[in-house]
């Protein structure tokens, strides 16, 4: 969860409660990240382009874009749905050790209940 001061705003306070996305690097947008620890991030504060009048509080996101996107991002926050919102810019790596613990297991279970050298035998003395 974010360690926030006193002096932050209501929606740095709040959680976000949805499940996790795993985004393959390279493929870039939102990463859900739920109740998971923070990931490591780009800058320690949100980015804002378009601010909101104080009644409308938006929850942040966290995006993984590129690097470019991310220099200019009044530029390209359209394309994210984004520009109204606080933004955390993901680091690469974080995703890249998230993708690959993610396919290491995908492939461990890939391997259980596809036979894998045991059962669909004939078994002893049976034809």
């Amino acid at each position: 969860m974010l360690a926030i001061g006193a002096s932050s705003p209501a929606w740095a306070q709040t959680g976000v409660d949805v499940s996790i996305g795993i985004n393959q690097p390279g493929v870039y947008g939102r990463i859900n990240i739920g109740d998971a620890p923070r990931p490591a991030l780009v800058l320690q504060q949100p980015v804002i382009i378009v601010q909101q009048p104080a009644r409308v509080e938006y929850q942040p996101v966290y995006l993984y874009v590129p690097q470019t996107h991310r220099k200019d991002w009044r530029r390209y926050c359209g394309r994210y749905d984004a520009c109204a919102q606080p933004v955390y810019f993901v680091q690469e790596r974080w995703v890249q050790e998230r993708y690959d613990k993610h396919r290491r297991n995908k492939h461990h279970d890939d391997d259980r209940g596809h036979n894998n050298g045991k059962g669909k035998g004939k078994g002893h003395n049976r034809d």
